[in-house]
């Protein structure tokens, strides 16, 4: 194994473990809107929402 499969592997097994913790339901207003979720499903979403903006943000060419 490489040492970049190992951080990732440890990196993987603290993300699942967070998420095993964070089991409540979270309530959110936005607005006149009020959602209610699990932390379970919020913190991937908000974590993929994360990654595509980094990955949009830094992009070189911004020729789509």
């Amino acid at each position: 194994m490489t040492i970049k499969k190992i951080i990732l592997l440890i990196l993987g097994i603290i993300f699942v473990i967070i998420l095993a913790q964070n089991t409540q339901v979270l309530s959110m207003q936005i607005l006149f809107w009020k959602i209610s979720m699990s932390r379970i499903i919020f913190i991937p979403f908000i974590m993929i929402i994360g990654f595509i903006i980094g990955f949009l943000v830094g992009r070189k060419s911004w020729d789509w």
